[in-house]
């Protein structure tokens, strides 16, 4: 930044407060962050199936914020999460084809952080299928992650992934990366981010 010739001569803590006034202000730091929470429990939405009963594939539509809705389609014990403002729209989303290939589940708590009373991104709970960790009857075992997804305006799609198990506080970690990088997030461009350390889950998810 270049100094005009009279902050030369001015007082360090003129200058100061001037060149702050004059930086820019990240987006973040200029908003203000709540989180509200939403089902997607199958007794909370309207559940069909996915290919007219053709097999045992399923798609929820649950309500969210802001006139969006949450999508969850199952199939082959595995699911994608979508949003938009309808199901039409959300299954047209990036989001929408965001596979993990071991078999998973999602919690059924979606975390909205809203900025100003808008919502920007979802954190959702997801859980992992094991198969090199089996429990006692031989099934394998299910490794906690966290997925932050972006909202519109834009594309819908995942921003970052956190280990549930191998970071203790996977929770603020995930709201610090939804905060941070959700809206100007790229998707398609952008990498999808690892917060924080790389346990099971995500080593499983990133395959």
């Amino acid at each position: 930044m270049k100094i005009a010739p009279f902050l030369r001569t001015a007082r360090p803590a003129v200058v100061a407060l001037i060149c702050a006034a004059a930086s820019p202000v990240s987006w973040a730091n200029a908003q203000t962050f709540s989180s509200i929470y939403t089902s997607t429990a199958p007794k909370d939405c309207r559940v069909t199936s996915a290919n007219n009963g053709v097999d045992d594939s399923t798609v929820r539509v649950c309500a969210g914020k802001s006139n969006l809705v949450v999508v969850i389609s199952e199939g082959d014990l595995r699911e994608t999460v979508s949003v938009g403002r309808s199901r039409a729209q959300a299954a047209r989303e990036p989001a929408a084809q965001s596979w993990f290939g071991p078999f998973n589940s999602t919690a059924h708590t979606v975390e909205w952080r809203v900025a100003d009373g808008k919502p920007f991104a979802i954190i959702q709970r997801w859980h992992i299928a094991d198969n090199a960790d089996a429990d006692k009857d031989g099934r394998p075992t299910a490794k906690p992650m966290l997925a932050v997804t972006r909202l519109p305006p834009g594309p819908v799609c995942h921003v970052a992934y956190i280990d549930g198990q191998a970071n203790r506080n996977a929770n603020e970690l995930a709201r610090q990366a939804a905060d941070e990088f959700a809206p100007d997030f790229k998707c398609g461009k952008d990498e999808v981010k690892v917060i924080g350390e790389k346990g099971a889950a995500v080593s499983l998810a990133k395959r």
